[in-house]
């Protein structure tokens, strides 16, 4: 008896804590902007004030979504207590994938605790005939911004930084270019970049985005990094990337000029015969050594991404393995993937010690556990 009657003075204690009778809400929303151009970030904002603590109630509001008309993320999610009155706020940011006046109408369901779930968790009811929560939906004032369509899908404000080396190189030196964008906008509109250069062997490193989401966009940098690999001349083309820019409105491009590359070639053996006629005491074996030395030590220079380290070799390094039609390529891919590592290998064809390449190709199985 005394213990159903301590429940009870809980349970009134808890209702008058709360203030069941007293709890309203009112809503209100923002946008940034009313006017936009398609693939801009738009920020919008809702916000849920109550008359006091609001203990008993819930709110349900997840409008993410991509759509064929736009894409709305989260940006973030809060609640506070100020002057013992509690306030949710909602912040999301959408992208309008086509031009028109577009209506952003989002329904919330606010969850209210009913007396009868108190009463039974107070008292320790099993009682499945009683409903935890009262629903009910609000629709979300409309907002209203007017799209107007742009001419590239990448919108916003950009940087752009190209670094490369030197544009004299010997045969089978890596020519290195990186490509990096900074700013703010819709980065993921960005695709990768693909070269194709006849009799250029090329080695592309998969596109780094850090980037993290702004009530402006998305906000950081991209970049993508390229070995190029030739015996002869070759010419890499310039590379075009046209945005709409935000700040000026109109569009502009950022441009990669096109490299001219200059390729002397690599020491023959006749030649160096000639220089040991002269007295000068060179080995093709030490200079192919130092070429592909050289070669991994350029590569290393651009400070590429390391990879987790596996017990088993990179699906991508086998299949390039797999495809070297020579010794010389062979050579090149494994100077250009760790130098190091195959540095007594490289020696060893060097040498003429491993001489066919269908031989080099099981013993690199072999030596990579494959």
């Amino acid at each position: 008896m005394r213990n159903n009657l301590g429940r009870v003075i809980l349970i009134i204690l808890i209702f008058l804590n709360l203030n069941l009778a007293a709890s309203t809400y009112k809503w209100s929303v923002q946008a940034d902007k009313t006017e936009a151009m398609t693939n801009e970030a738009i920020y919008l904002k809702y916000i849920c004030e109550y008359s006091d603590a609001a203990g008993l109630y819930v709110i349900e509001f997840n409008p993410v979504v991509d759509n064929n008309q736009y894409r709305v993320e989260i940006f973030s999610e809060t609640e506070k207590i100020e002057d013992g009155k509690k306030i949710n706020t909602f912040e999301f940011v959408a992208f309008v994938k086509h031009s028109g006046e577009q209506k952003f109408i989002f329904d919330t369901t606010m969850k209210k605790t009913n007396k009868d779930s108190i009463e039974n968790t107070v008292l320790g009811r099993d009682n499945a005939d009683y409903e935890e929560f009262s629903e009910r939906f609000i629709r979300q004032d409309a907002v209203v911004v007017n799209v107007k369509q742009s001419s590239t899908s990448l919108v916003g404000e950009f940087v752009l930084n190209v670094k490369k080396d030197k544009e004299k190189l010997k045969a089978y030196e890596p020519y290195h270019l990186e490509i990096n964008i900074e700013g703010s906008g819709n980065f993921k509109a960005l695709k990768s970049i693909v070269f194709e250069i006849e009799g250029v062997k090329i080695f592309s490193q998969k596109v780094i985005q850090n980037i993290k989401l702004t009530k402006n966009g998305y906000k950081g940098s991209w970049s993508q990094k390229f070995a190029f690999v030739s015996e002869k001349d070759f010419k890499i083309p310039e590379v075009k990337i046209e945005y709409f820019d935000l700040k000026e409105q109109r569009v502009k491009e950022m441009l990669v000029n096109a490299s001219m590359v200059e390729v002397t070639k690599a020491y023959k053996k006749e030649e160096l015969l000639d220089f040991q006629e002269k007295g000068f005491e060179f080995s093709f074996d030490f200079i192919y050594y130092i070429l592909t030395f050289i070669a991994g030590f350029l590569f290393a220079k651009i400070n590429f991404k390391r990879v987790r380290k596996s017990n088993s070799v990179d699906a991508t390094f086998q299949v390039k393995i797999e495809k070297a039609k020579s010794l010389d390529e062979l050579m090149v891919i494994l100077a250009l993937t760790d130098a190091r590592k195959y540095e007594g290998f490289i020696e060893e064809v060097a040498s003429k010690e491993i001489s066919s390449l269908k031989e080099a190709k099981r013993l690199l199985n072999k030596l990579n556990g494959m």
